[in-house]
């Protein structure tokens, strides 16, 4: 089994503060890495990936109010 099976099969017993520990360590490396990140402040880290998840949030909410108003 690859490390990140065993990584995916372990998150889901964890507690949620080991969660945000998982997090803040792979944000971590993000950082090490210089990979990815559009924002590293004092806030924290805005990821090229937090930023797709947000515009894809986004853009289904504006296609299901435009579906709710077709069908008005």
């Amino acid at each position: 089994m690859s490390t990140v099976n065993e990584i995916q099969a372990a998150l889901p017993g964890l507690t949620d503060a080991e969660l945000r520990q998982v997090e803040a360590l792979l944000r971590e490396q993000y950082r090490v890495r210089k990979v990815g990140i559009l924002y590293d402040d004092a806030y924290g880290v805005w990821t090229e990936d937090d930023q797709a998840t947000a515009a894809a949030e986004v853009l289904a909410l504006l296609d299901r109010e435009e579906e709710r108003r077709g069908a008005a």
